[in-house]
């Protein structure tokens, strides 16, 4: 009878592991090399985000936090870097809510500056200047993930 109390117990207990960082993908490009290094270099950088969620197994979830970064310089693109960086994570005993909000946020948050670093590292050995991207709050973006998603709902909502 205690194991049984002792595993509903741990079914109600929120867990969060994780199983494995990895880097899925990359790419590097320098479409306008050796050119673009005889300029005068301002560059003007463009960074995209994206985040996927897969499920593997009950409880075990697969997050790919897909960066683009595109550098140009006097409107030829200098560089162009994308990054899927990717986590294995357990997560069990959340509601529904909460563990949209964990894959949406919190995992992309951790794998942030693995990718970071993958992009700064790939930049250098292309010859340009380090490129360390700024923190991202990556909570506040799926707030408002959230609230446009809202909006788009109330809009499609047929009116009365």
């Amino acid at each position: 009878m205690a194991e049984n109390d002792q595993s509903t117990q741990e079914q109600q207990n929120p867990q969060f592991a994780i199983q494995r960082v990895y880097l899925k993908d990359a790419s590097f490009e320098a479409p306008n090399s050796p050119k673009v290094f005889t300029q005068q270099w301002k560059p003007e950088i463009n960074l995209d985000m994206n985040s996927a969620t897969a499920t593997l197994d009950e409880g075990v979830f697969e997050v790919v936090l897909t960066l683009t970064v595109t550098a140009k310089n006097d409107e030829d693109t200098a560089f162009l870097v994308e990054v899927q960086q990717a986590g294995i994570f357990t997560i069990t005993g959340l509601a529904d809510a909460e563990l949209h909000h964990t894959l949406g946020a919190f995992c992309p948050s951790i794998l942030f500056p693995y990718a970071r670093e993958a992009i700064d590292n790939m930049v250098n050995k292309g010859s340009f200047p380090a490129l360390m991207l700024s923190p991202v709050n990556f909570d506040a973006l799926y707030a408002q993930q959230m609230q446009q998603q809202a909006q788009a709902a109330s809009e499609e909502a047929p009116q009365h």
